[in-house]
């Protein structure tokens, strides 16, 4: 398992997505946070807090995450490698693991070098330190079980089509939607009645409330079954070419 999972990486950093969506993440959340001036400027608003990452996170994820997953296993199938991979002495679900794992790395190692940022605003905090650390890890935490979902969703699209493209535009909408489409149906007045129920179908709900600082088990079992339920159906759609 390890041979495939350091291939996987060395794929990722042989090629410039690893250090394109390393950059883009940086970069993007650094000009809000830092250089734009608006509501997201932390310097602008005048308190210590990484609320505005954590808030622009999820949607630079939503178009990172897609480009880092498409290629996963719609590439196998297109350069018809896909057979000989799973004749490898791994389980199906194995090989689906370990593709995700790298895909989630990727996305680690992209969220890792924020930690300059809680130093800084840690720092410039007054007094120094002035900082709610335990929201801001729970929300780190929660970002990083997020992106994790997003990876799930992103090999499952990868599953479906040999086609890079689409599986970036099918994991990006999938993505969405467990972001925030839930949310968007319970505002319909005929399920005001359940609206409870449909908004923690979300990702949302369970990202924020982790963010709080306060780790639910509830949160985390609900990160987990989304990221095995998509898994499970990645190998079921790998499985198909069986039958």
């Amino acid at each position: 398992m390890f041979t495939l999972f350091k291939k996987e990486i060395n794929n990722f950093f042989s090629s410039l997505i690893g250090y394109i969506v390393i950059i883009v993440f940086l970069l993007v959340n650094s000009l809000f946070i830092w250089v734009f001036p608006g509501k997201f400027n932390i310097l602008d608003s005048g308190y210590s807090t990484l609320q505005s990452l954590f808030i622009l996170s999820p949607w630079i994820f939503l178009f990172l995450v897609p480009a880092i997953t498409m290629r996963l296993i719609s590439d196998e199938k297109k350069s018809g490698t896909i057979e000989l991979l799973f004749t490898r002495p791994l389980s199906d679900f194995q090989i689906i693991f370990v593709k995700y794992l790298a895909g989630v790395s990727l996305v680690l190692f992209s969220i890792l070098p924020s930690l300059i940022y809680f130093i800084s605003v840690y720092y410039l905090g007054n007094p120094v330190g002035n900082i709610d650390t335990g929201a801001t890890w729970g929300s780190y935490i929660g970002l990083f079980f997020l992106a994790s979902v997003y990876a799930s969703i992103g090999i499952f699209a990868s599953a479906l089509t040999q086609n890079q493209i689409i599986a970036f535009i099918v994991s990006m909408l999938l993505s969405f939607f467990f972001y925030i489409g839930f949310e968007s149906i319970s505002s319909l007045s005929f399920f005001k009645s359940i609206q409870g129920i449909i908004i923690n179908f979300g990702i949302d709900e369970h990202y924020k409330s982790i963010s709080r600082g306060v780790i639910d088990t509830r949160d985390i079992i609900y990160f987990t079954s989304i990221i095995a339920g998509f898994l499970f159906a990645t190998k079921l759609v790998l499985q198909s070419r069986k039958w």
